[in-house]
């Protein structure tokens, strides 16, 4: 009776808490550096920190110009686009003048798990809900734990290893975007956001990242800070 209870608690739990997670929480840790002031000798003056409305190209590495990096990259300048138009920033098109270069780049890095789990528990590993001490024996549920051995449907007992290893991705993610003066090259603006957790990549997630790399824009806080953005699951 001890272990049905048990399931009934844990089954209402998770459905309870089902139906209520309608948002996904992107937490991203930003730093940002802004030098608006010309460096170059001779160069005009201007204020240091530029008055919305202001116009920018896209500039692109090599690497990026091409198959599914210029692909990817599309998207990438699509979330920028649209970031970078909430201040008042308009991109022109690729062959046309703009007194700002906008450069952003993105990458993922993909683990068997998070950096924390055991790889020889894995995230759900040890018995029943992930439980470590394995109080419930994982009964009906097809899960190894520390009692070694599960129970089929049919009820018949099958023996397995004490500890099989279970795996569940865990994604690193940053993303960076750079402002040049078009005139000289002289970095004026730089921003990064990272972001790690189990998610699969979506655009929705990304553009959280780029919002949160553009809290603040063009005037940002200084030093590291964490930025958090909710987006539907």
């Amino acid at each position: 009776m001890a272990r049905i209870a048990g399931l009934t608690l844990a089954v209402s739990v998770l459905g309870s808490l089902g139906g209520c997670a309608g948002v996904l929480l992107v937490d991203n840790q930003v730093e940002s550096f802004a030098n608006w002031t010309p460096t170059a000798a001779g160069a005009a003056p201007a204020a240091a920190v530029p008055n919305a409305p202001q116009s920018y190209r896209f500039e692109r590495l090599p690497s990026q110009r091409e198959g599914r990096s210029a692909r990817a990259q599309d998207e990438l300048e699509a979330l920028a686009q649209a970031a970078l138009g909430k201040a008042g920033w308009t991109v022109v098109a690729p062959d046309a003048t703009a007194p700002w270069q906008v450069q952003v780049g993105a990458s993922t890095q993909r683990l068997p798990r998070a950096p924390w789990e055991d790889p020889w528990m894995g995230y759900w590993g040890g018995g029943f809900w992930g439980d470590p001490w394995n109080r419930y024996g994982g009964a009906g549920f097809g899960i190894s734990g520390g009692r070694g051995h599960y129970i089929g449907a049919g009820g018949q007992i099958f023996w397995a290893p004490m500890f099989m290893p279970m795996e569940s991705p865990y994604y690193q993610r940053q993303l960076t975007l750079v402002i040049r003066r078009s005139d000289n090259g002289q970095v004026v603006y730089e921003t990064r956001a990272a972001h790690d957790g189990r998610w699969n990549s979506t655009p929705a997630l990304w553009a959280a990242m780029m919002d949160a790399a553009l809290q603040g824009f063009p005037v940002p806080p200084s030093g590291p800070r964490q930025v958090n953005i909710e987006i539907p699951r």
